[in-house]
């Protein structure tokens, strides 16, 4: 869905990437260092009920997470296997802290209901996730999907965010919006992965 703005954010980061990977950095420094900063950012800020502070915070760590891929290449390969599995797992951990700090926050300031949404969104982002490495475990493409991370990233740090500084109903309507598009993306992966597995 964003894949129209990689050119842009490519040239951005593929100097820093070079400048990482003269200095020695690792792609693996970057991946963990991405999510531990996610992590804190989120753990700290997000139950304090401090959204926009958050949001930039966590932004900011998820766009150093995207190093990764750049130093890899910088430093003359493609990344190791090791590498995509670490990725992929800390990326699990980066997301489940940023919507459990939203869910402590809402539950505790009497949001129930937003509180319930974001659970639904945390639960349907990682299925999103593990119906694609469930189909690629077992040889199968499954490249598609409405709503993949970097757009439930930006839905979910935008609206509390922006939210958070007075935009009426953006928070709400920004959950919603994602619990709907992460739903809808499960589906099309499921029934993507039925075509290739049932084949008419």
């Amino acid at each position: 869905m964003l894949n129209v703005l990689r050119p842009v954010v490519s040239r951005v980061l593929n100097p820093l990437g070079r400048a990482l990977a003269d200095r020695g950095v690792s792609p693996d420094m970057v991946t963990a260092t991405g999510t531990l900063g996610t992590v804190a950012c989120a753990l700290y800020f997000f139950p304090r009920g401090e959204l926009w502070w958050g949001s930039l915070a966590v932004g900011f760590f998820v766009l150093a997470d995207m190093l990764d891929g750049v130093v890899a290449r910088a430093r003359g390969g493609a990344g190791s296997k090791w590498g995509a599995f670490l990725d992929s797992s800390l990326d699990r951990i980066a997301d489940a802290s940023i919507f459990a700090g939203l869910i402590y926050h809402f539950f505790d300031s009497g949001q129930r209901v937003l509180a319930g949404v974001a659970l639904f969104c945390l639960v349907a982002g990682m299925l999103v996730s593990y119906v694609k490495a469930r189909a690629e475990g077992l040889g199968m493409t499954c490249d598609v999907g409405l709503a993949e991370r970097t757009e439930r990233l930006i839905i979910v740090l935008v609206s509390a965010g922006f939210g958070h500084l007075g935009v009426p109903y953006l928070t709400a309507a920004g959950l919603w919006v994602l619990a709907a598009a992460s739903a809808f993306t499960v589906v099309q992966r499921l029934l993507h992965v039925r075509r290739q597995a049932v084949p008419e």
